[in-house]
Order: structure tokens, then sequence, then C-alpha cells
């Protein structure tokens, strides 16, 4: 799919191509495509002059990808944005080529950091003059979205807190605090890989002198404005860290509880087995038999040394 962006106004408008020659008629500042096929590729190609990279080469992360000039003067960038989705987040590469003073994404899935570019440049006329403010209003916006993305690793640790630190917690409830740590500390991971890659894209623009002083100095709010998360993400890696010694450190409690249980369980079968021995061998008669209170006698001796190790191990303490 092909999305176009021209500059009207001062805006950033829209404009749905479906066919060639849509596209020939248009003088873009931004043209989208989100997995497109062949025959958008080959479009692309014919009409600017501009060859797509591939899916693999689009994934590749070596150093030498990422950012390089093509021998035709093309700078092409590989970057990294992060997707966050139910059942957890992704990092999805996005190739730009900046050519012909037009910037050209490719990526294989929409993103919303590419989604609320788009609709803050609708709505904010003057914010973008050339291709280069879409990009650089494209690493701004991802880095906004990093944030938020903290704000809810914050509040989930909060929730996992409440349920770590109440009074008594069972393996239940630490089984899935565990998972909630898991699922927060791989998103905390993300986050961080997530602004490096920026920082380094946003760096190479600022040391390739492609922009002008305004766009430098926004470039460096962005710098800023990343380094301000990277002490979020640390303290997040440490407090993900004291969650989860916690959380390791009630299951060995109740271990232990269960251990203990089991282990006085069969201290207090001993009692009334060494009665049972000694009575047997003590005896040449049945008290049961010929004493008038024999049967009493018997139930009560046994039933007294099963409850006085409990007794004990109570009183002392061992047992709660």
């Amino acid at each position: 799919m092909i999305n176009v962006f021209v500059l009207q106004n001062g805006r950033l408008n829209q404009v749905y191509i479906e066919t060639r020659e849509e596209l020939e008629k248009m003088t873009p500042v931004w043209v989208d495509l989100t997995d497109p096929n062949e025959e958008e590729r080959g479009w692309v190609k014919s009409i600017y002059g501009v060859t797509l990279p591939g899916e693999d080469e689009v994934k590749d992360i070596e150093a030498s990808a990422r950012y390089y000039e093509a021998e035709n003067g093309d700078l092409h960038l590989r970057t990294d944005f992060l997707l966050e989705e139910d059942d957890g987040s992704r990092v999805i590469t996005v190739a730009f080529i900046l050519a012909r003073n037009m910037l050209f994404s490719v990526h294989n899935e929409d993103l919303p950091v590419f989604r609320l570019v788009r609709m803050r440049a609708r709505s904010r006329p003057g914010s973008i003059a050339d291709y280069k403010d879409v990009l650089l209003d494209l690493y701004a916006t991802d880095a906004e979205y990093s944030a938020d993305a903290l704000e809810g690793i914050y509040q989930s640790l909060e929730d996992v807190s409440r349920s770590v630190l109440k009074k008594e917690l069972s393996d239940v409830d630490a089984a899935a605090a565990l998972s909630a740590i898991a699922q927060e500390e791989d998103l905390n991971g993300r986050i961080r890989r997530n602004m490096m890659d920026t920082r380094r894209a946003v760096s190479f623009l600022m040391r390739g002198r492609l922009l002008n002083s305004e766009q430098f100095e926004e470039a460096r709010q962005i710098l800023r404005d990343i380094e301000s998360l990277d002490g979020h993400t640390a303290f997040l890696f440490d407090k993900i860290n004291f969650l989860m010694d916690a959380t390791v450190g009630f299951i060995n409690i109740n271990q232990n509880k269960i251990i203990k249980i089991f282990s006085v369980a069969s201290v207090a079968f001993l009692p009334p087995t060494l009665i049972a021995s000694i009575y047997g061998m003590n005896f040449r008669i049945l008290p049961e038999l010929d004493w008038s209170f024999g049967y009493p006698f018997a139930l009560a001796l046994m039933l007294g040394s099963a409850i006085t190790p409990f007794w004990y191990f109570r009183r002392r303490g061992w047992l709660k």
C-alpha cells in the first residue's frame, strides 16, 4: 500500500493512490509504503528512480547497512520502531530513503508512531516544511511513544508491588507476579534498545550536516528527550530485579513452610510409635482387657503423645 503526503498550505495532507497515473501527477514530500507489492515497487522505481530495499535488506542490522549513502547520492537509513500489542511488544525495522527532496519509508506493518505523525501534521499547520522535518517528527514521536510505554510499565509494576508485598502471597499469586514481571522486563529492554537505535539515527543526521539550524536544534532536543528516558529504564530495571527477588523469596518461604509441616508431622508420629513399641514390650497383660479403664488409658496415652509435639512446636513459634 502506498500513502503519499503533499504539503498544502503548510499542512501535510494524505493523498490516496490507486494507479500509476495518479502517482505520476503528485509532487510528494513523503512516500510511505506499507508492505508494498512488486507493482508498487516498480512504480516508485520508474517514476522517482528510487530502488526500494527488499524485506531481507530492511531487516539487515549490520552497522554498515543501517546508515549509508548510495552511489547515486541517495541516503539510506534503517531505524527500529516499537510496536505494542495485546499479546506483547515487538520492534519493527523501517527503511528510510532520502532522495529527490523526498522521504521514502518502507515497512511491513503500519505503526502507531506513523499514524500519530500523520494525524498531528494535519492539525498543526506549519509544523512540516520539508522531508527532513517529517523524518525528525517521526523520531520525536517515537521517543514520546516509548515514554508512554514506560509509564505503562510503571503502572503495571505498581499493581505487581501491591500483590507481592501483601501479607500473604500464595504460589498462584507468585506465579502470576513472575509472569507479569517477565513481560515488563522484556518491554523495558525493547524500549531501551529502541531508544539506542533512535539516538544513533539522529546523531547520524547531525553529523552528516544535512539539517538546517532549526532542524539541528530539534535533533538536539530529541537526543535530550531520549537521554531523559535512560534514567527511567535503569530505575525500572532495578525495580524489576527487586520485585523478582521478593517474589522468589516468598516462594521459598512457602516451600519452607511445607517442608516444616512434613517434618513436624513425621516427628509427631514418632512418639505414638515409640509408645506402642514400649507398650507392647513391657506389659505382660493387655490393660484393655484386664483393667476397668484400660481402653481410655490406652487412647489417652496415644492421643497425648500425638498432640504434645504440635503443642511444643507451636509454643516455640515453629508453627504459625
